[in-house]
């Protein structure tokens, strides 16, 4: 399995988390970069950067005082580094901790024993950042009901201004 290194500002407001070890990541060498993943499109329109970079320009999301990481584990609840991900959690110290998808979350919550976490801001923390849980950006997430909500943009909108982003989102 390919873990890509963690990219992360020195100062970073949010962290924003997927899961390696999942098909999809095993043969990649930027965050983000299979066909159909909207990320990069969804981390512009809610404001979080002044255009859609191409996964190939993932290390610019340090300039923008973000954060890349993944939980390292694989579709298996027994085997997940929860611990490392806390341990980074700790160094880095962003505000939040952005999980890209319902799965990636459900599978820390389990790691640590607490409550599967909806969308949106989760009760609980991880290290010293409050979790917010973000619909799935995969491909195969593209049509799914959002709790409620039309659209999953929605909820990185939520996620930006609790981050207090600057200018705020990006016309939809």
């Amino acid at each position: 399995m390919q873990v890509l290194p963690d990219l992360v500002a020195s100062d970073p407001v949010v962290v924003f988390c997927g899961l390696a070890g999942a098909e999809s990541t095993k043969l990649r060498d930027h965050y983000y970069e299979t066909p159909g993943n909207s990320f990069w499109e969804s981390l512009h329109l809610a404001g979080f950067s002044p255009r859609r970079l191409p996964p190939e320009e993932d290390h610019r999301v340090v300039e923008l005082g973000l954060g890349l990481t993944d939980l390292v584990g694989h579709w298996d609840p027994r085997w997940v580094e929860i611990d490392a991900l806390v341990a980074k959690l700790d160094r880095w110290r962003p505000e939040w901790l952005a999980f890209t998808s319902k799965a990636v979350a459900h599978e820390a919550a389990r790691a640590l024993g607490v409550r599967r976490p909806g969308l949106g801001p989760a009760e609980w923390y991880l290290g010293p950042a409050q979790v917010f849980v973000l619909p799935g950006v995969s491909g195969a997430n593209q049509r799914r009901d959002y709790d409620g909500r039309p659209t999953r943009i929605s909820w990185w909108h939520d996620l930006a201004a609790l981050a207090g982003v600057p200018g705020g989102p990006a016309d939809v």
